[in-house]
Formats: structure tokens, sequence, C-alpha cells
């Protein structure tokens, strides 16, 4: 499994963002596909998932702001960022999950207060 990352940039605080993460190769075998992120510092914290059922998994500090979406027949899946705040400023990676974790290169998030 391949994942292709997109989305990252730079934003006001207030702003929003939409992340993009498009897998290929075995994709049938994809379990769970979400975001992580790292900040500056700081461990890699989940911060949404989605599995093939479709039910959502959200950090405590990104709920009601940020939502999940995935579209099996693209093979991509969304995280949708409103609301951000500078403690969103973070590497967020797309994970992948079968037998193994599988992980995307890291897009930057920058909220600007």
């Amino acid at each position: 499994v391949q994942l292709q990352a997109s989305g990252g940039g730079l934003v006001p605080a207030g702003g929003s963002l939409r992340l993009s993460c498009a897998a290929s190769g075995s994709t049938f075998s994809i379990n769970t596909i979400g975001w992580y992120r790292q900040a500056p510092g700081e461990q890699r914290e989940l911060v949404a998932s989605i599995d093939s059922g479709g039910s959502t998994n959200y950090a405590d500090p990104v709920k009601g702001r940020f939502t999940i979406s995935r579209d099996n027949a693209k093979n991509t899946v969304h995280l949708q960022m409103n609301s951000l705040k500078p403690e969103d400023t973070a590497v967020y990676y797309c994970n992948a999950r079968t037998w193994r974790n599988y992980w995307g290169q890291g897009t930057l998030v920058t909220v600007s207060s």
C-alpha cells in the first residue's frame, strides 16, 4: 500500500484546511485509514480514523472541528479541519492499517495566531 498525502499549508487561527490521502496498491486489504500528527518535540498522536465500515474515531482535541471521510471508489480519505487553532500545528501523516501499518509522507499544517 502506498499513501500520497496533500493539502497542508499555512492558515490563520479560525481558518480551515482539507487534507487528502490517496491510497494505491493493495487497497482492498486496508481495514482502517486515518491521520496522525506530530508536533515538534511531541509524540505522534492519532487525529482521526475511519474503518472499512465507515465508523469514525476522533481524538478529543479535534472533536467537533475535524471531519474524516472516505471515498472507497477513489481510495481516498479526506480530513476537513475547521476552526483551526495554533495547537493544531504539526506534521500530519496518513496511516493505513492492514496486517501492518503503512505511512504516507507528512504534510505540514501551520496555524498562525
